[in-house]
């Protein structure tokens, strides 16, 4: 069995609950234009058969599985989840309230969106504020933990896909090839255009503060 399916039904036994299992994760928190995006992903352990444990076996950190493999487990994760929430946060809502304070209550709201809410919940990172739904923060999760390790894939495969879009009514940035992260072609698309909606002006990135840019203003 995998380590990280392995881990879900540990946390399932120590509460004495029913392998029924929920992980919460985020993607773009560190991007410098576009949405953060949270999910969280609830499987029924329970209705697995060889072949999904087989299948699914596969799922890690978003970060270490290929694009191409992240879009195929995607697929394989919403067929398969009990359930599955989404939750996506603007660059006007990070610059108005704060990355950290989007970020939890994006996770939060993730997680609150699964009804009835599943016996074990998981969260990437550390613990969430009061309100929010009974969890376990666990460091490393999304490494550590199957339901984790799919909503990450979810999240980012879902802002992908968004960012993708967006570069079709913002073209010029290259939104669909840097996802909005602070790369050397991002860096240079800012200086020959500027920035735009989907930028936080809240970051103070480099690359702002090379090219003289002042967005706190």
């Amino acid at each position: 069995m995998n380590e990280r399916v392995a881990f879900d039904l540990e946390c399932a036994a120590a509460q004495a609950a029913p392998p029924l299992v929920a992980g919460a994760d985020e993607v773009g928190r560190g991007a410098l234009a576009g949405p953060l995006v949270a999910a969280a992903v609830c499987f029924d352990y329970a209705e697995w058969t060889a072949d999904d444990f087989a299948l699914l076996g596969a799922v890690n950190d978003s970060k270490r599985v290929a694009p191409a493999r992240r879009q195929l487990l995607c697929r394989a994760i919403l067929a398969r989840a009990r359930q599955v929430s989404v939750v996506v946060c603007a660059a006007a809502r990070i610059d108005e309230r704060g990355l950290q304070a989007c970020n939890v209550a994006a996770l939060a709201a993730a997680l609150a969106a699964l009804q009835p809410a599943p016996p074990v919940c998981l969260v990437d990172g550390y613990p969430l504020p009061a309100g929010a739904p009974p969890h376990r923060a666990v460091v490393g999760g999304d490494g550590r933990s199957a339901a984790v390790a799919a909503a990450s894939i979810v999240a980012k495969v879902t802002r992908d896909r968004l960012m993708a879009r967006l570069d079709g009514c913002f073209p010029g940035w290259g939104f669909a090839e840097h996802v909005g992260y602070a790369t050397p072609s991002h860096h240079e698309a800012i200086a020959r255009l500027g920035v735009c909606v989907l930028h936080r002006r809240s970051f103070q990135s480099v690359a702002y503060r090379q090219l003289g840019f002042d967005l706190r203003e």
